[in-house]
């Protein structure tokens, strides 16, 4: 089929066969996970500024609602394609499962580069998207939330054209809004600080410090990429490199973060940085380090390059930023992964505080967020850790376990239709 085409889709299945043998899943469960639910394959024609029409490919993939409501991102990317997001979406119902979110999981995307795209191309866009995957979205049933190439202002624009066509305003459509119209206080740093959670709780279990003498390195400085570099340099840590599209910088004796940002709000970009040496974003992996953060894109750390990899720690910012090969690799040679459905689903669980919120018409303080989601990374962390000791398993193995094993209860208990 065709979304088995992709390798971040037949990691996913790897790694799920892996965790079935392990803790002998129902073979017929197993089968219904290899599958998304539903796939919705949309054409979305835009009138570009100069008045000719563009037309794109957009998806949203409905992988298992067993839990609840699908949950999922939505990019806007050159490289998205039915079988990527079919790939995510099944990362994100385990993400969902592990967490003990009543969500299941669920992507979309549009094939498309959103930075030759100017504001207006872009808000037409997102609107006829919106209107084309409107049978499968909506607070009960489907609620996207930004993902790579999509912030605050495109979910806005969803919220609004949504609610344009219902009628009524309906601002539980999505997650990951401006507070203005009913997002949640924490949710912009939620992924980077559930990151910085995790590694917080590795660094427990292998009597690491964190502190001046720790070094960091960060692949991708976006959105979940400096949400942790700014939590985990506030506790002490040093930072010693970051990289975007344009590539990496490094500097030894660590980076100025707010002299960085100021740099990055004049250019844009981080080449040309002039307090720091230039490297390659596949450089950058290979740096001396003791934590090393892939939250760039998917396919990152690779059999090629997984031997060469100093850092003890890893932590996926990302969604599958590493191989299935890479894996084993990293595993033998003792290296601790923090796999991407638990190292990064802060985002996901602040998106459900989000959609509480909303549902309750009932706010709360950024601390009380960010302390429910301590909790629940914590304790997540920690039950994940007790499955790899008493499993002898990968973290990411550990983790699925955890996943699969709840979610699958709740298919049995549900039992099949017709």
């Amino acid at each position: 089929m065709i979304w088995e085409e992709s390798s971040l889709f037949k990691n996913a299945v790897k790694q799920l066969d892996r965790a079935a043998a392990i803790m002998n899943l129902d073979p017929n469960v197993l089968t219904r996970l290899h599958t998304p639910k539903r796939a919705l394959i949309v054409s979305v024609p835009v009138r570009m500024d100069d008045g000719h029409i563009e037309v794109f490919e957009g998806y949203r993939v409905h992988h298992n609602m067993s839990l609840g409501p699908a949950k999922g991102g939505i990019r806007y990317h050159p490289d998205v394609n039915l079988s990527e997001v079919s790939g995510l979406a099944m990362l994100m119902t385990f993400k969902c499962s592990l967490m003990s979110l009543p969500l299941g999981g669920a992507k979309g995307g549009i094939r498309v580069d959103p930075g030759r795209l100017s504001r207006t191309e872009l808000q037409r866009m997102t609107r006829r998207y919106t209107t084309e995957i409107m049978p499968f979205i909506g607070p009960e049933k489907d609620v996207p939330a930004p993902d790579v190439g999509t912030n605050a202002q495109v979910m806005a624009w969803i919220v609004d054209t949504y609610s344009q066509i219902k009628g009524y305003s309906v601002p539980g459509v999505v997650t990951g809004k401006p507070i203005e119209i009913g997002g949640s206080l924490g949710r912009v740093e939620a992924t980077g600080r559930g990151v910085v959670y995790t590694l917080i709780e590795a660094a427990k279990f292998k009597n690491m410090p964190l502190d001046e003498r720790t070094t960091v390195v960060i692949q991708g400085f976006g959105n979940v990429g400096s949400a942790a570099a700014k939590k985990i340099s506030k506790i002490g840590c040093k930072v010693v490199a970051v990289s975007d599209v344009s590539g990496g910088i490094y500097n030894k004796n660590g980076l100025d973060l707010d002299h960085l940002n100021d740099f990055l709000a004049k250019n844009k970009v981080l080449k040309g940085y002039p307090e720091a040496e230039f490297v390659t974003n596949a450089e950058l992996l290979e740096l001396p380090c003791d934590i090393l953060i892939a939250a760039a894109m998917e396919g990152q750390i690779t059999e090629a390059n997984a031997n060469n990899i100093k850092a003890k720690i890893i932590a996926e910012g990302a969604n599958g930023p590493t191989t299935d090969n890479a894996d084993e690799i990293l595993f033998d040679r003792g290296v601790h992964v923090i796999p991407d459905i638990l190292a990064n689903a802060g985002g996901v669980t602040v998106s459900y505080f989000e959609w509480v919120q909303g549902l309750q018409q009932l706010f709360w303080s950024e601390k009380e967020v960010n302390n429910k989601l301590w909790d629940i990374m914590s304790n997540t962390y920690g039950k994940v850790q007790n499955i790899a000791i008493d499993k002898k398993c990968s973290m990411r193995t550990a983790a699925l376990i955890s996943s699969v094993d709840h979610l699958s209860k709740a298919m049995l208990l549900r039992g099949f239709f017709p």
